[in-house]
């Protein structure tokens, strides 16, 4: 079959042959119809995220939207990971497949199904979020955290505090229902100040996309002075390390503040709880579409599109 494929982890996926996967017990045999090229899929092929095998050559791609051999159409997840979905066909556990609504395209789809699960789960699974509550959303900018605005209102958000770096997207981040904006473009002590500010109007949970020197910011805000202040429960879920894969966290920032710092990710969610989530998170796009910029391209241009610069935009391959 024709698949991008992974030859080297510092260059692109090239398009050509690889094997045919052959679906076994309790698997699922599907034509792709759309693949998206999240940041996780770009982590995989370069060999930095915790999950890469370390073994060459692979198909790449998490996730998809595909048809049965009897014609249902189904979100679903790749089950090996050698042969993913950045192909024409991928396998998949049957539990992995979630019927797709009426109203949602293929492209629409596989464009939201990572990014629109990533804030889902961590608010429904993760942070237990409750309607009337506030979010501070870090890394609110990219194409997850402009959905995790529009997810957290819907979710009943009673607050909703956006922070990033691109000036455009930040500008526009009010119409998709934040409250506040705060940019990253400014220096430590005056970023912090501004987190303090935004969190002494109530924070009940943060979702952070940027991990780095963004978080050590917020954290900083966070840590209390003092022995007669009253702290708040602040649920602090790690989603995603794009400013940096580490952080420098004072042990007295723990002890001083009600923090609560957690992940949200595959392994610290089950995959029950992932696939409940999307299927909630689909119900509701179909129900009233979540504004994203989807751009599609053959998958036999897998190559050129890989290197091209994508901001604020989700790139789907159509095989």
């Amino acid at each position: 079959m024709n698949a991008a494929v992974v030859h080297a982890y510092d260059a692109p996926p090239r398009y050509g042959s690889f094997e045919t996967p052959v679906a076994g017990e309790g698997e699922t045999l599907l034509k792709v119809s759309a693949a998206g090229l999240h940041p996780i899929v770009r982590a995989l092929a370069n060999g930095t995220h915790y999950g890469s095998t370390g073994v060459l050559p692979f198909v790449p791609g998490v996730d998809g939207v595909g048809h049965t051999a009897d014609g249902r159409r189904v979100f679903f997840g790749s089950a090996r990971p050698l042969s993913g979905t950045f192909a024409e066909l991928a396998v998949a556990r049957s539990e992995m497949c979630a019927a797709l609504p009426d109203g949602l395209e293929d492209a629409a789809a596989a464009a939201l199904g990572n990014p629109g699960m990533s804030s889902w789960v961590a608010l429904t699974a993760r942070a237990r979020f409750v309607a009337g509550e506030s979010v501070l959303i870090l890394g609110a900018t990219g194409v997850a955290g402009q959905l995790s605005v529009q997810i957290a209102r819907r979710l009943g958000a009673k607050r909703i505090v956006a922070a990033g770096r691109n000036p455009a997207a930040l500008a526009s981040l009010q119409k998709l229902g934040a409250d506040a904006v705060i940019s990253l473009e400014q220096e430590r002590a005056a970023l912090t100040a501004a987190f303090r500010d935004a969190l002494a109007g109530g924070v009940d949970v943060v979702l952070d996309y940027l991990w780095g020197a963004p978080a050590e910011a917020l954290l900083a805000a966070i840590s209390q002075k003092g022995l007669q202040h009253k702290t708040a429960r602040i649920r602090y879920i790690e989603i995603g390390e794009s400013a940096g894969k580490t952080v420098s966290l004072a042990g007295a920032t723990l002890r001083s503040a009600g923090l609560e710092l957690m992940g949200s990710g595959f392994g610290s969610a089950s995959m029950e709880q992932i696939y409940s989530a999307l299927k909630e998170f689909f119900a509701e796009a179909a129900k009233s579409p979540f504004a994203i910029d989807v751009k599609t391209a053959p998958l036999r241009d897998v190559e050129q599109v890989w290197v091209a610069p994508e901001r604020g935009t989700r790139v789907v391959f159509l095989p």
